[in-house]
C-alpha cells in the first residue's frame, strides 16, 4: 500500500515494464491514488493479470501490449490509451531489461537490445506523450533511470550508458516543455528487490547490502511512492530533477 496520500481521481496515467516489478507495483500505487491506468508491457500474459489485479480491487485499469522500441506501435497505444479515456496526464517510463556482461565479452545484440528497450523506448513514449500533453498544456513525465546510470556499474556498460542517456533527456526535455507546464523529472532506484535483482544471486545481493548504508535492499514500494510525489500536484515547482532511491548507496 502506498505510504503517502496522494489525490489523483480523474487523472490517466501510463505506466511501461507494467507486467511485473517495479512497473507493477507504480501501477498499482497509481490505480490506488484513483488514477485511470494503462499498463503496457510485452509480456501480454502478465500485463493483463497486472490490469486484472487493479481492477479486482477496484481500480481502474487496462492493459496495453506493445514493444516500447516499436515506434509506430508506441504512437498507436498513446493514441488509443487518449481515445480510450479522453486525455492523458502521466507518463511513467520503466520498461527497462538487462544484458550484462564485460565490454570485451559483450555482443552487438546485448548493446542493441538494452539500448533499444531502455533508451529507445523512454525516447519513444516522451515524444508521442507530448502531442497530448501540449495539447492540455500539462502534464508530468517521470523516466525510471538508476544508479548504475549515475556511478556506473562493471558488466552494465550497455545499462549503464542507456539509463545515464535517460538521466540527459530528463534533462533537457525538462527543459524542452517548462514553458508548458509540463514538469519531466527522472527516479534513480538503487538495488530493488526485484525479479531483474534476484538473478545476481544470494552472495552479490548480500554484498550490496554490505556497501547500502541503510543495510537493505530497496522495496518496489520505495520506488512506487516516489512516483505519487512526483506525479502529484505537491511536485509541481520540481523540473529536471533525478531522485535517488538508494539508502544511501551513491552518498
Amino acid at each position: 500500500m502506498p505510504r503517502i496520500k496522494v489525490d489523483l481521481s480523474n487523472r490517466v496515467a501510463i505506466v511501461t515494464g507494467a507486467a511485473q516489478g517495479l512497473g507493477r507495483a507504480i501501477a498499482v500505487a497509481l490505480a490506488q491514488a484513483g488514477a485511470r491506468v494503462a499498463c503496457v508491457d510485452v509480456n501480454e500474459s502478465l500485463v493483463h493479470e497486472t490490469a486484472a489485479a487493479i481492477s479486482q480491487e477496484g481500480g481502474t485499469a487496462k492493459a496495453w501490449v506493445c514493444n516500447v522500441a516499436d515506434s509506430e506501435r508506441v504512437s498507436q497505444v498513446v493514441n488509443e490509451v487518449v481515445d480510450e479515456w479522453g486525455g492523458l496526464q502521466i507518463l511513467v517510463n520503466n520498461a527497462g531489461i538487462t544484458r550484462d556482461n564485460l565490454l570485451i565479452r559483450m555482443k552487438d545484440d546485448q548493446w542493441d537490445a538494452v539500448i533499444g528497450v531502455n533508451l529507445r523506448g523512454t525516447f519513444l513514449f516522451c515524444r508521442a506523450a507530448c502531442r497530448p500533453f501540449l495539447k492540455a498544456n500539462s502534464g508530468r513525465i517521470i523516466n525510471i533511470a538508476s544508479v548504475s546510470g549515475m556511478i556506473g556499474n562493471p558488466g552494465q556498460v550497455n545499462y549503464s550508458a542507456s539509463k545515464a542517456g535517460v538521466i540527459g533527456l530528463t534533462r533537457t526535455l525538462a527543459r524542452e516543455l517548462a514553458s508548458r507546464n509540463i514538469t519531466v523529472n527522472a527516479i534513480a532506484p538503487g538495488f530493488i528487490a526485484t525479479e531483474m535483482s534476484a538473478k545476481l544471486g544470494p552472495d552479490v545481493l548480500e554484498e550490496i547490502k554490505k556497501r547500502t548504508p541503510l543495510g537493505r535492499l530497496g522495496e518496489p514500494q520505495d520506488v512506487a511512492d516516489a512516483v505519487l510525489f512526483l506525479a502529484s500536484d505537491a511536485a509541481s515547482f520540481i523540473t529536471g530533477h533525478v531522485l535517488t532511491v538508494d539508502g544511501g548507496l551513491t552518498v
